[in-house]
């Protein structure tokens, strides 16, 4: 194990490089222009009589600055050595550096997103569990039927309609449309205001974790009618034991490598929050930063984001890969010997 660890460190380093490589690329070449964001003029409305001197000027500033007036190679060879040292760089839309904002908002992403996890993984796998032990039951095909409906249900969509209808005045007004905290939040009392941030929750977290429900759940459901068709869970069952000795003891250690796999996504999502549901409902945290730098080509900060995603992805496969040896003792990595 030792061994295949070191050899999988070693292949983090090409495999980032080129995960940045191409993401440099990709970022770079997308349609716009940071320079004219920053002085106000679009492409789509300036004209070639309407490039005041000023403006002009101001762009070549920028671009100087940011360094995006050498070739794309070489602000790629830049930025890598600049990321080595552990400098991100600062942002194009307000020169702050990329490390402190994404540290800002580490506190707000990360526990709205392991709450999202955590609540579908205590969902899903119960639910996959029962429907493997009762095949075919009214309940695995209820169960399937409404877990799929949610599954395709658009998330942006389900986020619109539950501000629409259960936010607003007109319909119902149980949830607030946005943000973490009320107004006047802050002369309340500890238990007050752990109470507002939940109501404030409810919605975001529901949209986060519904459409998973169906796919962890699917997952398990196969893993395990796969596990129970095997000769040593027949072995137990006529040793006579319990139905449910034998799928939680027996069973379920087994069937869990599926899931396990899926954890190697984890990582990456508590940190990268949910684009869609933090914009839709306003909350400040990674994933409405990252929308906000795409919107004004914020290339350090998109880069910045990119980098930690695909490095908590390669954590998250090594892991992967050790848990496998742990829930099953017969998986080894490297050859035994003789």
């Amino acid at each position: 194990m030792t061994e295949y660890v070191i050899k999988r460190l070693l292949l983090f380093i090409p495999t980032l490089i080129a995960i940045t490589l191409i993401t440099f690329a990709i970022s770079h070449l997308a349609p716009g222009d940071p320079t004219e964001l920053k002085v106000g003029v679009s492409n789509e409305s300036m004209k070639a009589d309407e490039k005041s001197q000023l403006n002009q000027q101001a762009k070549e500033y920028y671009k100087k600055k940011w360094g995006l007036d050498k070739p794309i190679y070489i602000q790629y060879l830049i930025w890598l050595k600049n990321m080595a040292t552990g400098d991100f760089g600062n942002s194009f839309v307000d020169n702050r550096p990329v490390i402190d904002k994404i540290v800002e908002r580490l506190p707000i992403s990360i526990p709205i997103s392991l709450i999202a996890i955590l609540i579908s993984y205590l969902v899903a796998i119960p639910i996959g569990i029962y429907s493997a032990a009762r095949q075919y039951s009214f309940w695995d095909r209820a169960s399937t039927v409404v877990l799929f409906i949610l599954y395709s249900l658009p998330t942006f969509w389900i986020g619109t309609m539950a501000i629409v209808f259960l936010s607003n005045v007109e319909y119902i007004k149980l949830f607030p449309t946005s943000g973490l905290y009320s107004l006047g939040s802050d002369n309340w009392g500890f238990f007050e205001k752990i109470w507002d941030k939940v109501w404030h929750l409810i919605l975001p977290i529901t949209c986060y974790t519904y459409g998973s429900f169906a796919y962890l759940s699917r997952q398990m459901r196969g893993s395990m009618l796969e596990v129970i068709r095997q000769d040593y869970i027949r072995t137990a069952r006529a040793k006579g034991l319990k139905e449910k000795t034998v799928v939680l003891k027996h069973a379920l250690r087994n069937s869990l490598i599926p899931i396990i796999t899926l954890v190697a996504g984890i990582f990456p999502a508590l940190v990268g929050g949910s684009v869609i549901i933090e914009t839709i409902f306003s909350i400040p945290g990674i994933g409405q930063l990252a929308f906000q730098a795409l919107i004004a080509r914020d290339y350090p900060l998109i880069m910045a984001e990119l980098v930690i995603a695909a490095v908590l992805t390669i954590v998250g496969l090594l892991l992967m890969d050790i848990m496998y040896a742990i829930v099953d003792p017969r998986i080894a990595f490297t050859r035994k010997a003789a």
